[in-house]
């Protein structure tokens, strides 16, 4: 039984196993800049914390925005997890980019490749995609290990891309494709 996050009845839209996925609201603002400024995900992500208004303001031009769906990423009890979006969505070409941020408290318990598996089933099960891209770090071991579980190939590394925390990151670019997804011997969202 999933519950409810709040009395507004914020009701699950897209499921995987053990999360669903609600639509962010404004008021998910504050968690989103917890999630954000929290220093691996910062460092791993590279964005530059903002403020409280600005999330506010990027999330209301997200509601209007018809190329990104964002996501809270929710435990059946409600709890949330991170934020997984679908951005850059190009639906002629059939391309866009993941996003994924998990809280520091629920990393490591398999939210992170169901919160994916479930964003690709979306992407490749309801939308007309092809072609699913992720960037991150190349340091960043736990969100290169939980894209390959999910499917995802290395395609390059873009050299020195990045600068964060006065350093230099190469950062690598991943992509899933339609055909591999096919070809994965896993559950889809909605046969869960």
């Amino acid at each position: 039984m999933w519950a409810l996050m709040n009395e507004a009845e914020r009701r699950p839209c897209w499921r995987g196993r053990d999360i669903a996925f609600v639509p962010v609201e404004t008021d998910d603002a504050e968690l989103w800049q917890e999630w954000r400024c929290e220093p691996v995900a910062a460092h791993a992500t590279g964005y530059w914390p903002r403020s409280l208004a600005a999330l506010r303001e990027r999330i209301e031009r997200d509601q209007e925005n018809q190329d990104v769906d964002n996501f809270l990423v929710v435990r059946a009890d409600g709890t949330p997890v991170g934020h997984a979006a679908l951005t850059e969505q190009d639906l002629a070409d059939g391309t866009a980019d993941v996003e994924l941020v998990l809280s520091a408290r629920h990393r490591g318990r398999g939210y992170g490749t169901d919160a994916l598996d479930a964003l690709t089933d979306l992407a490749f099960g309801e939308l007309p995609l092809h072609r699913l891209q992720a960037v991150t770090h190349t340091d960043n071991a736990a969100a290169l290990a939980v894209l390959a579980k999910s499917g995802f190939v290395q395609e390059g590394v873009r050299r020195s891309a990045c600068l964060h925390r006065g350093r230099r990151h190469d950062v690598a670019v991943l992509a899933l494709l339609r055909p591999e997804w096919e070809e994965l011997g896993r559950p889809r969202a909605w046969e869960l």
